[in-house]
Protein backbone atom coordinates (compact mmCIF):
# COMPACT_ATOMS: atom_id res chain seq x y z
CA UNK A 1 0.00 0.00 0.00
CA UNK A 2 1.51 3.35 -1.02
CA UNK A 3 2.07 6.11 1.50
CA UNK A 4 -0.31 9.13 1.69
CA UNK A 5 2.26 11.18 -0.21
CA UNK A 6 1.51 9.10 -3.32
CA UNK A 7 -1.67 11.10 -3.84
CA UNK A 8 0.15 14.45 -3.85
CA UNK A 9 3.43 13.75 -5.68
CA UNK A 10 3.00 14.18 -9.45
CA UNK A 11 4.81 12.03 -11.94
CA UNK A 12 7.85 13.87 -13.36
CA UNK A 13 7.95 14.80 -17.00
CA UNK A 14 11.66 14.11 -17.46
CA UNK A 15 12.90 11.12 -19.40
CA UNK A 16 14.84 8.45 -17.52
CA UNK A 17 18.60 8.51 -17.83
CA UNK A 18 20.10 5.82 -20.04
CA UNK A 19 21.53 2.83 -18.20
CA UNK A 20 25.32 2.31 -18.54
CA UNK A 21 26.46 -0.75 -20.50
CA UNK A 22 27.56 -3.94 -18.76
CA UNK A 23 31.14 -3.63 -17.51
CA UNK A 24 33.97 -6.17 -17.24
CA UNK A 25 34.18 -7.66 -13.74
CA UNK A 26 37.61 -6.12 -13.13
CA UNK A 27 36.46 -2.60 -13.94
CA UNK A 28 33.22 -2.99 -11.97
CA UNK A 29 35.17 -4.24 -8.95
CA UNK A 30 37.58 -1.33 -9.27
CA UNK A 31 34.79 1.26 -9.47
CA UNK A 32 32.78 -0.08 -6.52
CA UNK A 33 35.99 -0.75 -4.57
CA UNK A 34 37.29 2.80 -5.00
CA UNK A 35 33.94 4.29 -3.99
CA UNK A 36 33.59 1.92 -1.02
CA UNK A 37 37.10 2.65 0.25
CA UNK A 38 36.47 6.39 -0.08
CA UNK A 39 33.18 6.12 1.79
CA UNK A 40 34.74 3.95 4.51
CA UNK A 41 37.54 6.45 5.13
CA UNK A 42 35.12 9.36 5.20
CA UNK A 43 32.47 7.78 7.40
CA UNK A 44 35.21 6.61 9.80
CA UNK A 45 36.33 10.24 9.89
CA UNK A 46 32.84 11.20 11.09
CA UNK A 47 33.35 9.56 14.52
CA UNK A 48 37.13 9.31 14.70
CA UNK A 49 37.40 12.40 16.92
CA UNK A 50 35.02 11.14 19.61
CA UNK A 51 37.79 9.63 21.76
CA UNK A 52 40.36 12.26 20.72
CA UNK A 53 38.16 15.23 21.68
CA UNK A 54 39.54 15.67 25.24
CA UNK A 55 43.09 15.86 23.87
CA UNK A 56 42.04 18.38 21.20
CA UNK A 57 40.23 20.50 23.79
CA UNK A 58 43.29 20.57 26.03
CA UNK A 59 45.72 21.29 23.17
CA UNK A 60 43.64 24.09 21.61
CA UNK A 61 42.28 25.44 24.93
CA UNK A 62 38.57 25.15 24.15
CA UNK A 63 35.60 24.06 26.23
CA UNK A 64 33.59 20.89 25.75
CA UNK A 65 30.71 22.91 24.28
CA UNK A 66 33.05 24.44 21.69
CA UNK A 67 34.82 21.14 21.01
CA UNK A 68 31.51 19.45 20.23
CA UNK A 69 31.25 21.72 17.19
CA UNK A 70 33.80 19.50 15.45
CA UNK A 71 30.98 16.94 15.28
CA UNK A 72 28.05 19.37 15.05
CA UNK A 73 29.67 21.36 12.23
CA UNK A 74 30.38 18.13 10.35
CA UNK A 75 26.74 17.00 10.69
CA UNK A 76 25.44 20.44 9.72
CA UNK A 77 27.46 20.47 6.52
CA UNK A 78 26.37 16.93 5.66
CA UNK A 79 22.72 17.79 6.23
CA UNK A 80 22.95 20.81 3.92
CA UNK A 81 24.89 19.14 1.08
CA UNK A 82 23.29 15.67 0.94
CA UNK A 83 19.80 16.85 -0.16
CA UNK A 84 21.42 18.46 -3.22
CA UNK A 85 23.15 15.24 -4.33
CA UNK A 86 20.05 13.99 -6.18
CA UNK A 87 20.52 16.97 -8.50
CA UNK A 88 24.33 16.70 -8.58
CA UNK A 89 24.21 13.04 -9.62
CA UNK A 90 22.20 14.01 -12.68
CA UNK A 91 24.17 17.15 -13.52
CA UNK A 92 27.72 15.78 -13.26
CA UNK A 93 29.45 12.52 -14.15
CA UNK A 94 30.39 9.90 -11.56
CA UNK A 95 34.07 10.51 -12.25
CA UNK A 96 33.82 14.28 -11.82
CA UNK A 97 31.90 14.00 -8.56
CA UNK A 98 34.34 11.40 -7.20
CA UNK A 99 37.38 13.56 -7.98
CA UNK A 100 35.74 16.65 -6.45
CA UNK A 101 34.66 14.77 -3.31
CA UNK A 102 38.09 13.19 -2.71
CA UNK A 103 39.88 16.46 -3.46
CA UNK A 104 37.68 18.28 -0.94
CA UNK A 105 38.36 15.64 1.67
CA UNK A 106 42.13 15.74 1.04
CA UNK A 107 42.21 19.56 1.26
CA UNK A 108 40.24 19.46 4.53
CA UNK A 109 42.53 16.77 5.93
CA UNK A 110 45.67 18.73 4.98
CA UNK A 111 44.32 21.85 6.72
CA UNK A 112 43.49 19.78 9.83
CA UNK A 113 47.07 18.47 10.01
CA UNK A 114 48.54 21.97 10.32
CA UNK A 115 45.57 23.65 12.07
CA UNK A 116 47.03 26.23 14.50
CA UNK A 117 43.68 26.98 16.15
CA UNK A 118 40.27 25.51 16.83
CA UNK A 119 38.60 27.76 14.21
CA UNK A 120 40.92 26.47 11.48
CA UNK A 121 40.33 22.86 12.55
CA UNK A 122 36.55 23.45 12.40
CA UNK A 123 36.88 24.83 8.84
CA UNK A 124 38.89 21.74 7.93
CA UNK A 125 36.13 19.46 9.25
CA UNK A 126 33.50 21.36 7.24
CA UNK A 127 35.53 20.93 4.03
CA UNK A 128 35.91 17.21 4.80
CA UNK A 129 32.15 16.94 5.30
CA UNK A 130 31.44 18.30 1.80
CA UNK A 131 33.33 15.38 0.26
CA UNK A 132 31.70 12.88 2.61
CA UNK A 133 28.20 14.13 1.77
CA UNK A 134 28.79 13.51 -1.94
CA UNK A 135 30.55 10.14 -1.74
CA UNK A 136 27.91 8.27 0.28
CA UNK A 137 25.01 8.78 -2.19
CA UNK A 138 27.45 8.32 -5.07
CA UNK A 139 28.41 4.85 -3.76
CA UNK A 140 24.79 3.77 -3.36
CA UNK A 141 23.61 5.11 -6.71
CA UNK A 142 26.56 3.70 -8.67
CA UNK A 143 26.04 0.27 -7.11
CA UNK A 144 22.39 0.26 -8.15
CA UNK A 145 23.19 1.40 -11.69
CA UNK A 146 26.05 -1.00 -12.38
CA UNK A 147 25.53 -4.15 -10.30
CA UNK A 148 23.09 -6.81 -11.66
CA UNK A 149 19.90 -7.15 -9.61
CA UNK A 150 20.66 -10.72 -8.46
CA UNK A 151 23.97 -9.58 -6.92
CA UNK A 152 22.87 -6.29 -5.36
CA UNK A 153 22.19 -7.67 -1.90
CA UNK A 154 25.71 -9.09 -1.59
CA UNK A 155 27.32 -5.86 -2.83
CA UNK A 156 25.05 -3.74 -0.62
CA UNK A 157 26.15 -5.96 2.25
CA UNK A 158 29.72 -4.94 1.55
CA UNK A 159 28.62 -1.32 1.27
CA UNK A 160 26.88 -1.56 4.64
CA UNK A 161 30.27 -2.43 6.16
CA UNK A 162 31.42 0.99 4.98
CA UNK A 163 28.52 2.85 6.56
CA UNK A 164 28.09 0.92 9.80
CA UNK A 165 31.60 -0.36 10.59
CA UNK A 166 33.26 3.01 9.95
CA UNK A 167 31.59 4.75 12.91
CA UNK A 168 32.12 1.64 15.06
CA UNK A 169 35.89 1.41 14.54
CA UNK A 170 36.48 5.19 14.50
CA UNK A 171 36.87 5.38 18.29
CA UNK A 172 39.18 2.34 18.21
CA UNK A 173 41.46 3.98 15.67
CA UNK A 174 41.53 7.33 17.43
CA UNK A 175 42.03 5.68 20.84
CA UNK A 176 45.09 3.80 19.59
CA UNK A 177 46.55 6.86 17.86
CA UNK A 178 45.96 9.32 20.72
CA UNK A 179 47.35 6.77 23.19
CA UNK A 180 50.64 6.59 21.26
CA UNK A 181 50.90 9.91 19.41
CA UNK A 182 49.12 13.27 19.24
CA UNK A 183 45.66 13.83 17.71
CA UNK A 184 47.32 15.37 14.61
CA UNK A 185 48.37 11.86 13.55
CA UNK A 186 44.72 10.93 12.99
CA UNK A 187 44.78 13.25 9.98
CA UNK A 188 48.43 12.58 9.08
CA UNK A 189 47.65 8.88 8.58
CA UNK A 190 44.38 9.65 6.78
CA UNK A 191 45.86 11.94 4.11
CA UNK A 192 47.99 9.41 2.17
CA UNK A 193 45.16 6.87 2.25
CA UNK A 194 42.83 9.45 0.68
CA UNK A 195 45.41 10.21 -2.03
CA UNK A 196 45.77 6.49 -2.88
CA UNK A 197 41.98 6.10 -3.09
CA UNK A 198 41.76 9.16 -5.36
CA UNK A 199 44.31 7.61 -7.71
CA UNK A 200 42.38 4.30 -7.73
CA UNK A 201 39.22 6.15 -8.65
CA UNK A 202 40.90 8.07 -11.45
CA UNK A 203 42.21 4.77 -12.86
CA UNK A 204 38.99 2.74 -12.65
CA UNK A 205 36.07 5.18 -12.82
CA UNK A 206 35.74 5.60 -16.56
CA UNK A 207 32.08 5.48 -17.48
CA UNK A 208 30.10 7.00 -20.35
CA UNK A 209 28.75 10.28 -19.04
CA UNK A 210 24.97 10.43 -18.56
CA UNK A 211 25.11 13.96 -17.14
CA UNK A 212 22.42 16.37 -18.31
CA UNK A 213 22.35 20.15 -18.24
CA UNK A 214 19.74 20.96 -15.64
CA UNK A 215 18.70 24.36 -14.28
CA UNK A 216 19.44 24.99 -10.62
CA UNK A 217 16.50 26.27 -8.62
CA UNK A 218 18.26 28.70 -6.29
CA UNK A 219 15.27 29.06 -3.97
CA UNK A 220 15.16 25.29 -3.44
CA UNK A 221 18.85 25.30 -2.49
CA UNK A 222 18.31 28.12 0.00
CA UNK A 223 15.21 26.50 1.53
CA UNK A 224 17.02 23.15 1.79
CA UNK A 225 20.05 24.70 3.49
CA UNK A 226 17.90 26.64 5.98
CA UNK A 227 15.55 23.73 6.71
CA UNK A 228 18.05 20.92 7.21
CA UNK A 229 20.78 23.17 8.61
CA UNK A 230 18.60 24.71 11.32
CA UNK A 231 16.91 21.42 12.21
CA UNK A 232 20.23 19.61 12.67
CA UNK A 233 21.66 22.60 14.55
CA UNK A 234 18.60 22.74 16.82
CA UNK A 235 18.76 19.00 17.45
CA UNK A 236 22.51 19.01 18.09
CA UNK A 237 22.33 21.88 20.61
CA UNK A 238 19.19 20.68 22.38
CA UNK A 239 21.26 19.79 25.45
CA UNK A 240 21.92 23.50 26.07
CA UNK A 241 18.44 24.73 25.04
CA UNK A 242 17.64 25.83 28.60
CA UNK A 243 20.41 28.44 28.39
CA UNK A 244 18.77 30.12 25.37
CA UNK A 245 15.27 28.73 24.83
CA UNK A 246 14.27 31.48 22.39
CA UNK A 247 17.09 30.51 20.01
CA UNK A 248 16.23 26.82 20.26
CA UNK A 249 12.54 27.42 19.54
CA UNK A 250 13.38 29.79 16.67
CA UNK A 251 15.64 27.16 15.07
CA UNK A 252 12.91 24.54 15.06
CA UNK A 253 10.14 26.91 13.95
CA UNK A 254 12.13 28.42 11.07
CA UNK A 255 13.55 25.01 10.16
CA UNK A 256 10.14 23.32 10.04
CA UNK A 257 8.52 26.18 8.10
CA UNK A 258 11.42 26.12 5.61
CA UNK A 259 11.07 22.35 5.29
CA UNK A 260 7.35 22.67 4.55
CA UNK A 261 8.07 25.32 1.91
CA UNK A 262 10.86 23.17 0.45
CA UNK A 263 8.57 20.13 0.16
CA UNK A 264 5.78 22.19 -1.42
CA UNK A 265 8.18 23.67 -3.96
CA UNK A 266 9.66 20.28 -4.87
CA UNK A 267 6.19 18.86 -5.50
CA UNK A 268 5.44 21.72 -7.86
CA UNK A 269 8.81 21.67 -9.66
CA UNK A 270 8.65 17.89 -10.15
CA UNK A 271 5.86 18.39 -12.71
CA UNK A 272 8.35 19.77 -15.25
CA UNK A 273 11.54 18.07 -14.03
CA UNK A 274 13.15 21.12 -12.37
CA UNK A 275 13.14 19.84 -8.77
CA UNK A 276 16.24 19.82 -6.57
CA UNK A 277 15.08 16.70 -4.70
CA UNK A 278 12.42 14.41 -6.16
CA UNK A 279 10.11 13.17 -3.38
CA UNK A 280 8.45 10.47 -5.48
CA UNK A 281 10.37 7.69 -3.61
CA UNK A 282 8.01 8.25 -0.66
CA UNK A 283 5.22 6.73 -2.77
CA UNK A 284 6.81 3.38 -1.92
CA UNK A 285 5.81 2.03 1.49
CA UNK A 286 8.99 -0.04 1.66
CA UNK A 287 11.15 3.02 0.98
CA UNK A 288 9.31 5.13 3.56
CA UNK A 289 9.54 2.53 6.33
CA UNK A 290 13.19 1.83 5.44
CA UNK A 291 14.05 5.52 5.91
CA UNK A 292 12.27 5.60 9.29
CA UNK A 293 14.05 2.44 10.43
CA UNK A 294 17.49 3.61 9.27
CA UNK A 295 16.99 6.83 11.24
CA UNK A 296 16.33 4.78 14.38
CA UNK A 297 19.25 2.43 13.71
CA UNK A 298 21.79 5.17 12.97
CA UNK A 299 20.51 7.26 15.86
CA UNK A 300 21.06 4.44 18.36
CA UNK A 301 24.45 3.69 16.78
CA UNK A 302 25.90 7.19 17.07
CA UNK A 303 24.20 7.81 20.41
CA UNK A 304 25.78 4.65 21.83
CA UNK A 305 29.19 5.25 20.23
CA UNK A 306 29.39 8.81 21.59
CA UNK A 307 28.09 8.00 25.09
CA UNK A 308 30.08 4.81 25.84
CA UNK A 309 33.55 6.48 25.92
CA UNK A 310 32.19 9.19 28.24
CA UNK A 311 30.74 6.85 30.86
CA UNK A 312 33.58 4.32 30.65
CA UNK A 313 36.41 6.85 30.82
CA UNK A 314 34.92 9.36 33.27
CA UNK A 315 32.67 6.98 35.20
CA UNK A 316 34.65 3.74 35.30
CA UNK A 317 38.22 5.04 34.86
CA UNK A 318 38.92 2.94 31.74
CA UNK A 319 41.57 4.23 29.31
CA UNK A 320 40.89 5.34 25.73
CA UNK A 321 42.83 2.46 24.20
CA UNK A 322 40.91 -0.15 26.20
CA UNK A 323 37.60 1.47 25.22
CA UNK A 324 38.61 1.47 21.58
CA UNK A 325 39.62 -2.19 21.71
CA UNK A 326 36.34 -3.06 23.43
CA UNK A 327 34.42 -1.57 20.49
CA UNK A 328 36.56 -3.29 17.85
CA UNK A 329 34.99 -6.82 17.94
CA UNK A 330 31.58 -5.31 17.19
CA UNK A 331 32.97 -3.64 14.08
CA UNK A 332 34.68 -6.87 13.00
CA UNK A 333 31.46 -8.82 13.55
CA UNK A 334 29.67 -6.40 11.23
CA UNK A 335 32.29 -6.92 8.56
CA UNK A 336 31.83 -10.70 8.75
CA UNK A 337 28.03 -10.96 8.74
CA UNK A 338 27.07 -8.15 6.32
CA UNK A 339 28.14 -9.89 3.07
CA UNK A 340 26.62 -13.20 4.24
CA UNK A 341 23.23 -11.68 4.91
CA UNK A 342 23.49 -9.68 1.70
CA UNK A 343 23.42 -12.99 -0.17
CA UNK A 344 20.50 -14.16 1.99
CA UNK A 345 18.66 -10.99 0.99
CA UNK A 346 19.34 -11.71 -2.69
CA UNK A 347 17.80 -15.17 -2.32
CA UNK A 348 14.97 -14.75 0.18
CA UNK A 349 14.15 -11.01 0.25
CA UNK A 350 14.35 -8.46 3.06
CA UNK A 351 12.40 -10.03 5.92
CA UNK A 352 14.91 -12.79 6.89
CA UNK A 353 17.52 -10.02 7.17
CA UNK A 354 15.69 -6.92 8.40
CA UNK A 355 13.49 -8.48 11.12
CA UNK A 356 16.32 -10.41 12.88
CA UNK A 357 18.51 -7.33 12.52
CA UNK A 358 15.94 -5.10 14.21
CA UNK A 359 15.46 -7.72 16.96
CA UNK A 360 19.21 -7.89 17.69
CA UNK A 361 19.51 -4.10 17.65
CA UNK A 362 16.72 -3.87 20.23
CA UNK A 363 18.21 -6.71 22.30
CA UNK A 364 21.61 -5.01 22.34
CA UNK A 365 20.06 -1.76 23.57
CA UNK A 366 18.07 -3.51 26.31
CA UNK A 367 21.24 -5.31 27.46
CA UNK A 368 22.98 -1.93 27.81
CA UNK A 369 20.22 -0.84 30.21
CA UNK A 370 21.58 -3.18 32.91
CA UNK A 371 25.22 -1.95 32.93
CA UNK A 372 26.76 0.08 35.76
CA UNK A 373 30.20 1.25 36.90
CA UNK A 374 31.04 -2.24 38.22
CA UNK A 375 30.14 -4.09 35.00
CA UNK A 376 33.09 -5.93 33.48
CA UNK A 377 34.42 -4.57 30.18
CA UNK A 378 33.79 -7.90 28.43
CA UNK A 379 30.05 -7.50 29.14
CA UNK A 380 30.09 -4.16 27.32
CA UNK A 381 31.94 -5.89 24.48
CA UNK A 382 29.36 -8.70 24.26
CA UNK A 383 26.46 -6.23 24.29
CA UNK A 384 28.16 -4.23 21.58
CA UNK A 385 28.72 -7.31 19.38
CA UNK A 386 25.01 -8.21 19.55
CA UNK A 387 24.04 -4.61 18.83
CA UNK A 388 26.55 -4.34 15.95
CA UNK A 389 25.42 -7.56 14.24
CA UNK A 390 21.84 -6.30 14.34
CA UNK A 391 22.95 -3.02 12.84
CA UNK A 392 24.86 -4.78 10.05
CA UNK A 393 21.79 -6.83 9.09
CA UNK A 394 19.62 -3.72 9.09
CA UNK A 395 22.01 -1.65 7.00
CA UNK A 396 22.32 -4.44 4.44
CA UNK A 397 18.61 -5.14 4.17
CA UNK A 398 17.36 -1.57 4.32
CA UNK A 399 19.71 -0.09 1.74
CA UNK A 400 18.94 -2.86 -0.74
CA UNK A 401 15.17 -2.94 -0.15
CA UNK A 402 14.69 0.82 -0.11
CA UNK A 403 16.47 1.40 -3.39
CA UNK A 404 15.11 -1.72 -5.09
CA UNK A 405 11.60 -0.31 -4.63
CA UNK A 406 12.46 2.66 -6.90
CA UNK A 407 12.68 3.14 -10.65
CA UNK A 408 16.26 3.61 -11.93
CA UNK A 409 15.65 7.29 -12.73
CA UNK A 410 15.02 7.89 -9.00
CA UNK A 411 18.16 6.19 -7.65
CA UNK A 412 20.04 9.47 -7.15
CA UNK A 413 17.16 11.18 -5.38
CA UNK A 414 16.36 8.06 -3.35
CA UNK A 415 19.93 7.74 -2.12
CA UNK A 416 19.96 11.46 -1.24
CA UNK A 417 16.78 11.04 0.84
CA UNK A 418 18.07 7.83 2.47
CA UNK A 419 21.39 9.40 3.45
CA UNK A 420 19.73 12.62 4.65
CA UNK A 421 17.49 10.52 6.92
CA UNK A 422 20.53 8.64 8.15
CA UNK A 423 22.36 11.84 9.12
CA UNK A 424 19.26 13.36 10.73
CA UNK A 425 18.79 10.14 12.70
CA UNK A 426 22.41 10.28 13.81
CA UNK A 427 22.09 13.88 14.97
CA UNK A 428 18.84 13.15 16.82
CA UNK A 429 20.19 9.98 18.44
CA UNK A 430 23.41 11.60 19.62
CA UNK A 431 21.53 14.56 21.09
CA UNK A 432 18.89 12.44 22.81
CA UNK A 433 21.45 10.11 24.43
CA UNK A 434 23.81 12.88 25.56
CA UNK A 435 21.04 15.25 26.70
CA UNK A 436 19.26 12.63 28.79
CA UNK A 437 22.52 11.46 30.33
CA UNK A 438 23.75 15.01 31.05
CA UNK A 439 20.52 16.27 32.60
CA UNK A 440 20.05 13.27 34.88
CA UNK A 441 23.71 12.96 35.87
CA UNK A 442 23.80 16.67 36.75
CA UNK A 443 20.74 16.22 38.94
CA UNK A 444 22.38 13.23 40.67
CA UNK A 445 25.57 15.19 41.28
CA UNK A 446 23.61 18.05 42.83
CA UNK A 447 21.89 15.49 45.05
CA UNK A 448 25.27 14.31 46.36
CA UNK A 449 26.04 11.28 44.24
CA UNK A 450 29.59 10.54 43.13
CA UNK A 451 30.53 11.06 39.48
CA UNK A 452 30.49 7.37 38.51
CA UNK A 453 27.03 6.73 39.96
CA UNK A 454 25.68 9.97 38.45
CA UNK A 455 26.99 9.21 34.94
CA UNK A 456 25.73 5.63 34.87
CA UNK A 457 22.35 6.66 36.29
CA UNK A 458 21.94 9.12 33.44
CA UNK A 459 23.20 6.56 30.91
CA UNK A 460 20.72 4.00 32.28
CA UNK A 461 17.76 6.18 31.32
CA UNK A 462 19.37 7.14 27.99
CA UNK A 463 19.74 3.45 27.13
CA UNK A 464 16.09 2.86 28.06
CA UNK A 465 15.08 5.58 25.61
CA UNK A 466 17.29 3.98 22.95
CA UNK A 467 15.86 0.53 23.70
CA UNK A 468 12.28 1.80 23.36
CA UNK A 469 13.14 3.41 20.02
CA UNK A 470 14.82 0.20 18.84
CA UNK A 471 11.73 -1.78 19.88
CA UNK A 472 9.60 0.59 17.79
CA UNK A 473 12.06 -0.11 14.98
CA UNK A 474 11.42 -3.83 15.42
CA UNK A 475 7.70 -3.20 14.87
CA UNK A 476 8.46 -1.14 11.74
CA UNK A 477 10.69 -3.91 10.34
CA UNK A 478 7.65 -6.11 9.62
CA UNK A 479 6.46 -3.53 7.07
CA UNK A 480 9.67 -3.68 5.00
CA UNK A 481 8.71 -6.09 2.22
CA UNK A 482 9.28 -6.65 -1.48
CA UNK A 483 7.56 -3.88 -3.41
CA UNK A 484 4.96 -5.70 -5.50
CA UNK A 485 4.79 -2.89 -8.01
CA UNK A 486 8.26 -3.76 -9.28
Amino acid sequence: MPSPLSETIPAPAVQPRPEPPALPTRQLTGIIGALALAAFLMILNETVLSVALPAIMADLSVSAAAGQWLTTGFLLTMSVVIPTTGFLLQRFSTRALFIFALSSFIVGTAIAIVAPSFAVLLVARIIQAVGTAIVLPLLMTTTLQLVPVHKRGAVMGLNSIVISVGPAVGPTVSGAIVNSFSWHYIFILMAPLAVVILVLGIVFIKLPSTARKLPVDALSVVLSAIAFGLLVYGISTLEHAAENPVLAIACFVVGLVSLALFITRQLRLTRDGRELLNLTPFKSRTFTFSVLLIMIAFGTLLGTIVMLPIILESGAGIGTLAIGMMLLPGGLAQAVVAPIFGRIHDRFGPRPVVIPGAAMLALGQWLYVSVDSDTALWVFMLNHIIFSIGLALLMTGLMTSAMASLEPRLYGHGSAIFNTGQQLGGAIGTTVFITVMSLLSTARLEAGSDLAHALFSGAHVAFIVGAVLATIGLAISFFVTVDKRR
